[in-house]
């Protein structure tokens, strides 16, 4: 997810559903549901998605031509009488088709089975992503919004309020940004920049998707790695596949294996993935786009990815997460020296540290041995299908929705489902989403939401209302059991879904606004306040039961513990947070010339030194659209902490109808139409507060 220009909205790809789950039976027919959302005025219909690389590429074209030619006329209009509808806004009306296609491209190319599609769509990203470039840089249609601006400045023009005038503010600035303002020479120079900028970030996106690598161990070198891991690993000979490119292959390892070796060399397999391909592109992307912020008469990268955002400027960013490093130090020491204690007891070895390749494994029997708490086995209190009807449920309750399954028209996996959503008082139809929920070859291997179709009011009046997909990746069932999911997977997906919702949800007008395209250290704030929800014993108490004995519920006493040992752990999590926003920030200050250092070196400073002779940023997806912004994790992360005591505080708690209903009016439907430090202040109905924040890292009372 990337701002690829001016005018190209993020995708909202952010950054978490049941293959034995039984199918979900087809209630409404698609097309009668569509109908339903014409009396008020909505517009709701199912993606096509191209079958073929020759569909892929008429169609771009087709969609090239027709906003090219939109464009055109914008530009050619009468400058003396140009106003907010014949700029600004129409501007906004011709690129809604493009982003469209773009979010669709830009799933497809992480989703589709067949390799010749997933090319195709990526070199149609490759392409859009020059068009938006382009765009940025055309004279008549800047000269035209200028036109308008001018006018509007010497109050010609009706006043623009809200939403119209925060487009128009941005608007014009976002082409500062993209240095219309300067010679032509320079413009020249930092137009091509950006290009190549794409083409680079495309390449290493590409690079990650089509890493595939998987190392072998024997049973012996698992020990202590869960039997379904190892049933299901199991390969002819014996020896067991590890997909290290597999988020949850990798963390059954680094979570349980007793033996140091083997997860030594399982950390090393992960942070060497891409890093022959993708250590020059990574440095040649950072030189790149020093070289833009030096044009656009910036001190830095970070200073002009966090701009537009709520932390202003990359200083504020850097201060933000240095400070908070230096307030975790001594809880971050104390509980390294608690699983040092118990590495001295496995080795023997009074000397003993623990290394980037221990923290997990430590962690996890730290929590079995001294808060009873295995994770693993507490997979049987929450089978998939189970967990998706227990989360729709908490969502329909606060938000006052309903989901309603339906058999997808066309598929990209076999196992993929359709939802459709509408509000439950009503029956207005709102939207709909896709859950794909397992790893398969070529497909995008973590979690995001991506969008299909925006939120958007078109040229006639109606709106047009929002799809999009969760693409998962969960660890398939075995025969006989349903796939089960860890409490972090139960988290995820909470997460990942408040994504969905607040996509669906908006009610902004413009493509800019609609949905989850907010400031890019806000935007996790909605839905990391979700992950809030699969810590409470009656939103648990709802789904989470022993899938083999439905009257036994997850114990209290368990969550209890599970409570007690997340605080007790947090030191160590959150300082691993923070030496990710310290090295994305820090390769983003300036003057660096080897990203592998400045990576491993910030990670060593904030964390643990990673091994030598990896490179984790160079599969780091993250760096081609959250660069200069991880931080933001964390940023947000103290305001969800904050939301969440309006729901701590309700009656009925997360469960509170009251406290849902002004989540979704103040921040899930208006989106970035409204400055988020507004909207937040309007859904807390007082300042805001750090306080939470620093309580759940147990640094406050």
């Amino acid at each position: 997810m990337r701002l690829l220009s001016l005018f190209l909205i993020p995708l909202a790809m952010l950054a978490g559903c049941a293959q034995n789950a039984p199918a979900p039976e087809p209630e409404p027919d698609l097309d009668q549901f569509a109908a339903l959302a014409a009396p008020y005025g909505n517009v709701l219909e199912i993606p096509a998605f191209e079958e073929s690389p020759a569909e892929v590429e008429a169609g771009l074209d087709a969609i090239l031509a027709r906003a090219d030619a939109a464009l055109d006329r914008l530009g050619a209009q009468d400058l003396s009488v140009a106003t907010y509808a014949s700029t600004i806004q129409r501007l906004d009306d011709i690129v809604y088709p493009v982003t469209t296609m773009l979010n669709r491209m830009w799933l497809m190319k992480e989703t589709q089975p067949d390799a010749s599609m997933r090319e195709a769509c990526t070199e149609a990203v490759a392409r859009m992503n020059e068009w938006f470039v382009a765009l940025s840089y055309r004279e008549d249609v800047y000269e035209a919004c200028q036109a308008f601006l001018a006018r509007y400045t010497r109050g010609e023009l009706p006043k623009l309020e809200g939403e119209q005038r925060k487009l128009m503010l941005e608007t014009m600035r976002d082409y500062r940004r993209s240095g219309l303002h300067l010679d032509a020479a320079t413009r020249g120079e930092v137009e091509a920049l950006r290009n190549k900028l794409n083409e680079l970030e495309t390449e290493f996106d590409g690079n990650i998707t089509d890493a595939q690598v998987e190392i072998h161990f024997t049973t012996e070198e698992l020990d202590g790695v869960p039997e379904a891991f190892l049933t299901a690993s199991q390969q002819a000979d014996g020896r067991h596949r590890v997909r290290v490119t597999v988020t949850s292959d990798y963390l059954s390892v680094m979570q349980n294996a007793r033996r140091e070796e083997t997860r030594k060399r399982c950390n090393f397999a992960r942070y060497t993935v891409a890093m022959a391909e993708n250590g020059p592109v990574l440095a040649e992307i950072v030189a790149t786009r020093e070289r833009i912020a030096s044009l656009l008469g910036y001190a830095n990268w970070a200073d002009y990815q966090t701009e537009p955002k709520m932390a202003g400027d990359g200083a504020t960013a850097v201060a933000f997460v240095e400070d908070l490093i230096q307030r975790l130090e001594p809880k971050f020491q104390d509980e390294v020296e608690t699983l040092r204690k118990l590495k001295v007891i496995d080795t023997g070895n009074e000397n003993a540290e623990i290394h980037f390749w221990d923290f997990r494994y430590y962690q996890s029997q730290y929590m079995k041995q001294s808060f009873g708490v295995d994770t693993e086995a507490l997979r049987v209190y929450f089978p998939l299908p189970q967990v998706l009807d227990g989360m729709f449920a908490a969502y329909e309750r606060i938000f006052d929705l309903e989901f309603e399954a339906v058999e997808p028209p066309q598929k990209w996996a076999d196992d993929l489902e359709l939802w459709l959503v509408k509000d439950a008082a009503s029956g207005e139809p709102l939207g709909m989403f896709y859950l794909d929920n397992f790893p398969r070859e070529g497909k995008y291997n973590h979690f995001a939401q991506f969008d299909i179709i925006g939120g958007k009011r078109l040229p006639d009046g109606r709106y047009q209302r929002p799809v999009v997909a969760l693409v998962c990746n969960f660890t398939p069932a075995l025969p006989g059991e349903p796939a089960l999911m860890s409490h972090n997977e139960v988290e995820t997906i909470f997460h990942e879904f408040g994504h969905a919702m607040h996509s669906i949800l908006t009610r902004a007008e413009s493509t800019r606004y609609a949905g989850a395209n907010v400031a890019r250290d806000f935007v996790e704030a909605p839905s990391q306040m979700f992950e809030n929800w699969v810590w409470d014993a009656d939103i648990l108490g709802d789904f989470a039961i022993d899938y083999r004995d439905p009257s036994k519920k997850i114990p209290m006493e368990t969550l209890a513990a599970m409570k007690e040992a997340d605080l007790a752990t947090q030191g160590v999590y959150y300082r691993r947070q923070l030496s990710l926003a310290l090295s994305d920030l820090r390769l983003h200050l300036g003057e660096v010339q080897d990203p592998q250092a400045v990576v491993n070196a910030a990670t060593a400073e904030a964390f643990f030194p990673p091994q030598a002779g990896t490179h984790f940023a160079a599969y780091w997806g993250h760096l081609t659209g959250y660069d200069a912004g991880y931080y933001g994790y964390a940023w947000a992360d103290a305001i969800a902490a904050d939301m969440a005591t309006v729901f701590q505080n309700a009656p009925d708690r997360y469960r509170d109808r009251e406290a849902g209903m002004r989540l979704r009016r103040q921040i899930y439907e208006v989106g970035g139409s409204v400055d988020p430090s507004e909207a937040v202040r309007r859904f807390l109905q007082r300042e805001p507060s750090n306080d939470a924040f620093l309580k759940t890292l147990g640094l406050g009372q």
